[in-house]
């Protein structure tokens, strides 16, 4: 999962990254609004955090042009907490929830969770499929209550893929949503990636799709397709 923080306060920008990062995620940062809307609106993200009160373009403006634009990606938004007109005008513009400073990392990472979860139309913290479960909260998987031992790509691949069961995922977007703007992004790895899943989890639940991707079929969808 892909995150994108734009926040001008560099120490807060900081703590912010530093706690996605240690829960899974791969994060972009910008500084100011113009930046922010600019990696908004190029780059494909699984939600972002956006701060009200920034240099050059102020939030709400970004906001509302991610909108216009036709950018659906989950934002939450950061106000300060005697302005509630912040919250007015961020929720009226599009964000799909509000953080008030200050705040805690710990109540910013489970509503992001939460965000990406339901954009999925997931709503619990666990998301399952037979005996493989998810546990978004945790950042780990287990197969029948063992815990899988994932490197940080095989645990964003595995991620992605249960986070949109029943849907064909390319290697494109899988590598979109897998690495960050900096790295030297490679499709090629994703072949790897999926045969070690399928060899720690001892499971044959990722479906090769030849020629358009990878698939993990919820149970209810295979029985129904006769498998």
């Amino acid at each position: 999962m892909r995150i994108l923080v734009v926040e001008d306060d560099p120490d807060l920008n900081r703590q912010l990254v530093e706690a996605l990062e240690e829960a899974g995620y791969v994060v972009d940062k910008a500084f100011d609004g113009e930046e922010g809307h600019f990696l908004g609106d190029t780059e494909p993200y699984d939600a972002a955090i956006l701060d009200i009160g920034l240099p050059q373009k102020d939030g709400i403006s970004v906001l509302e042009e991610w909108r216009e634009a036709g950018r659906s990606l989950p934002v939450l938004i950061l106000t300060a907490r005697d302005r509630w007109s912040d919250k007015v005008a961020g929720i009226d513009a599009g964000a799909d929830d509000y953080v008030a400073k200050p705040f805690h990392v710990e109540e910013v990472l489970a509503r992001v969770r939460a965000l990406i979860r339901r954009a999925a139309g997931h709503s619990s913290s666990e998301i399952t499929c037979g005996p493989l479960r998810l546990d978004t909260r945790g950042a780990k998987a287990t197969v029948n209550g063992v815990a899988l031992k994932l490197t940080s790509h095989e645990f964003r691949l595995l991620s992605y893929l249960l986070h949109h069961m029943d849907k064909v995922v390319s290697r494109t977007e899988l590598v979109e949503h897998m690495y960050d703007q900096d790295f030297d992004r490679d499709s090629n790895t994703i072949e790897v990636f999926v045969g070690r899943l399928r060899k720690k989890m001892g499971l044959d639940v990722i479906e090769t799709i030849r020629g358009l991707g990878y698939r993990i079929q919820s149970p209810s969808q295979a029985s129904g397709d006769g498998r």
